[in-house]
């Protein structure tokens, strides 16, 4: 008989749509409760980062927006509304380049095509960015659903992303808190005794990637999951998401590598 250990539960919470300025906690509150869902110790909620930033007011009209030179240029070249490029310019740390209808951009540290701007949850004329600082958003979150639980939960706001050469979205986490998102497996040994090198396990997106199955990327409606029984390593903090330069990235350095080489 399976002991308990080696499954996980997901359970996704529908709630109504969520919209600027609204309460997400006492949403989730009410929603878990429709859903007969009570959280207990160790579970983890993946939150949608379109429905965070909504809460926060990161709504934008896009007529409110007047795009400049750049953005103009811009969004011509890559088949982007000007004012949503404006937009990107404004939220990323960096354009790498693109392909008709987005841009990729190093936004908040992590890669992100026109800068997480989402437009897909949005009425119509407006878009939703990330929210400000999704770090210090899931540790609000966590503590006032640890305080309304009473038991140690953890919180994701997780967003979706395309892998290099791989056709559809995967997921991965912005913001932590309650547990530790990567795990060091360097030391411990596989099925035939030899030690791993450099494995690390992504345990925050890879608890995204599972969520999206749920959520879905249309009209769902679950901009919520929550996970039980992943075993995570519980903390009382808001860890860092850890990030590597580009130069240790395998697929960034390849190819800086590659354009140094091409130069010689």
């Amino acid at each position: 008989m399976n002991s308990g250990k080696n499954y996980i539960q997901m359970f996704g919470i529908q709630t109504p749509i969520i919209k600027e300025g609204d309460n997400i906690v006492r949403i989730l509150e009410i929603s878990l409760e429709e859903a007969c869902v009570v959280p207990v110790e160790g579970d983890i909620f993946v939150l949608a980062e379109s429905a965070v930033g909504t809460a926060e007011k990161r709504v934008i009209e896009l007529a409110s927006i007047v795009p400049g030179e750049k953005a103009q240029l811009l969004g011509k070249k890559y088949g982007i509304d000007p004012r949503e490029m404006e937009l990107v310019i404004k939220e990323c740390d960096e354009i790498l380049g693109g392909v008709p209808g987005a841009v990729l951009t190093i936004t908040k540290g992590v890669l992100a095509p026109n800068a997480g701007i989402d437009a897909s949850n949005a009425p119509e004329g407006r878009v939703v960015l990330l929210p400000d600082d999704p770090q210090k958003s899931s540790g609000y979150i966590r503590k006032r659903l640890e305080q309304r639980y009473s038991c140690r939960l953890g919180v994701i706001i997780g967003d979706s992303r395309t892998q290099p050469l791989r056709l559809g979205c995967t997921g991965i986490a912005l913001g932590v808190s309650g547990f530790l998102p990567v795990e060091d497996a360097r030391g411990t040994c596989d099925i035939y005794g030899k030690p791993l090198i450099v494995t690390h396990k992504a345990v925050a997106d890879n608890l995204v990637s599972a969520a999206e199955l749920l959520m879905g990327e249309a009209g769902e409606r679950i901009p919520c999951v929550l996970i039980r029984g992943s075993q995570v390593n519980m903390v009382d903090e808001s860890p860092e998401m850890p990030k590597i330069s580009m130069e240790g990235c395998m697929y960034f350095g390849n190819i800086i590598k590659g354009r140094t080489e091409s130069k010689v």
